[in-house]
């Protein structure tokens, strides 16, 4: 089962990550893999939400659909994702967004994932290239976050 956890510290704020990561009808524009992503349904409970969402991940031949129930947790900034259906044995991922400990600026982004595939050959190779593939990942969330919350460089043209 292979498992990956990372904490990365950026200069945006917890919000602003938290809706970025929130945004899963968006992923298929800038994650490596998915190629499609529906949004069934969102509902709301009590201090939570739970989305259910279709992702479609593909890689060379290998294609598949698989549901997900995303649980959205706005005041302590965190999501849960949980699968329901598709190739995967099983699959959880959490991503936390928390300010500084320090109390300075930006966002400390914790991101855990643990996954097993049904297929044993799938399992294997994803066992081959697996960090490095959710490297990628949590560096198209960052290159994502780039694109939408730059400020604007301020200076004097010449």
């Amino acid at each position: 089962m292979p498992t990956h956890s990372e904490t990365r510290m950026l200069p945006y704020s917890p919000d602003q990550m938290y809706a970025l990561v929130a945004d899963v009808a968006q992923y298929p524009q800038f994650i490596p893999w998915i190629s499609a992503a529906r949004v069934r349904s969102v509902t709301p409970e009590g201090d939570h939400a739970v989305m259910l969402a279709d992702l479609v991940i593909g890689f060379k031949m290998f294609r598949e659909r698989f549901l997900s129930r995303v649980t959205l947790w706005d005041g302590p900034r965190r999501i849960d994702t949980e699968y329901v259906d598709g190739p995967f044995k099983h699959m959880m991922s959490k991503w936390q967004f928390a300010s500084p400990a320090d109390g300075g600026a930006g966002c400390e982004v914790r991101f855990e994932v643990d996954f097993e595939f049904r297929n044993k050959i799938l399992q294997g190779a994803a066992g081959l290239f697996f960090h490095e593939a959710m490297q990628r990942i949590v560096r198209a969330f960052e290159a994502r976050a780039a694109a939408l919350y730059a400020t604007p460089v301020s200076g004097t043209m010449g």
